[in-house]
């Protein structure tokens, strides 16, 4: 019940947009940020809330009212710096991790502005059919552990699934859009990306020795655990669009 909420949530402020979609974004990385923290230093909840209270007030002047500035994304390094002076261990994991996910977060608001609600469908498509079909192939063949020290369960057939399932959402989207061919392989590295942010996700939580980010969702442990390969899809999308100097880019 708690996953069907969450997707009709999420589909329903993809679809809306505007401030809609920006509120979430906000919402989700900020919150995403506290569970970092409380990760890290569950022992001090008040700090990890009110450093997200700042990641909440910093992105909201960065994605309401217009056009994204590039040049303004320095605000994002305030959170991370103070986060690294209060804590005693983890400072750069934390820096990294709030810092990352504070750019994320600007880069899928700057998605849905710049191209629209079906480039936003596209990350998302990517995003959700990698998982699932890595999770039934990978289930159905097994074979060698994709990366066994940080994440065990994952197999190299489950990873080059999720790759073949994005490769058929690129073809998809051929047919239905003006996107030439490259938006094929576009998807399949999308896809990686995606997977790298699960990894790290991954890679946090075992170095903390925690199973969930969070208990916040019924069954679904914390918004980290749902949103990591979305946030490392945004990440690369981000970098790709500055790469090309969006606005404009063409796919």
């Amino acid at each position: 019940m708690s996953g069907a909420v969450m997707a009709v949530i999420g589909i329903a402020a993809i679809i809306a947009g505007g401030v809609w979609f920006q509120i979430l974004a906000v919402f989700v990385t900020a919150v995403m940020v506290w569970e970092c923290w409380t990760m890290i230093r569950g022992a001090s909840p008040t700090s990890g809330m009110l450093l997200a209270a700042a990641v909440s007030s910093i992105l909201s002047s960065q994605v309401f009212g217009g056009a994204l500035n590039y040049q303004f994304l320095g605000l994002f390094l305030v959170v991370p710096i103070l986060g690294a002076i209060i804590l005693k261990r983890e400072r750069i994991t934390f820096f990294i991790f709030a810092f990352a996910l504070q750019i994320a977060g600007y880069g899928l608001v700057h998605f849905r502005i710049e191209f629209g609600f079906t480039w936003l469908l596209w990350l998302v498509s990517i995003v959700v059919v990698t998982d699932i079909a890595g999770y039934f192939v990978g289930k159905s063949l097994g074979g060698p552990k994709f990366w066994p020290a940080v994440s065990p369960k994952k197999t190299w057939s489950g990873t080059i699934g999720g790759w073949v399932g994005a490769a058929l959402v690129g073809v998809i989207f051929t047919m239905f859009t003006n996107a030439g061919w490259t938006i094929i392989l576009l998807s399949i590295v999308i896809s990686f990306a995606g997977q790298m942010g699960d990894i790290a996700e991954s890679a946090l939580k075992r170095r903390q020795g925690v199973k969930e980010s969070s208990t916040l969702i019924p069954g679904h442990g914390g918004l980290f655990d749902r949103f990591d390969a979305l946030l490392g899809a945004s990440l690369f999308m981000l970098l790709i669009a500055v790469a090309f100097n969006a606005p404009g880019v063409a796919f």
